[in-house]
């Protein structure tokens, strides 16, 4: 095959896509978002206790 019959099918591939709308690509943007906070306050909760947990174990107040 050569490189513009590549192009060609290609560019017929691309043309039976089914795209998706500007209001299925922002709801989809805002749900990623949305996981993306969420899941980054449940890592800094984690982090902050873990935190707090291991310098009480240092300090010897939990055995």
């Amino acid at each position: 095959m050569n490189l513009i019959q590549y192009f060609r099918d290609s560019r017929a591939e691309l043309a039976r896509v089914s795209w998706p709308t500007r209001a299925q690509i922002i709801e989809g943007t805002q749900a990623v978002l949305i996981f993306v906070v969420a899941l980054t306050l449940v890592t800094w909760l984690m982090d902050v206790t873990f935190g707090a947990l291991i310098r009480l174990v240092l300090e010897g107040r939990l055995a």
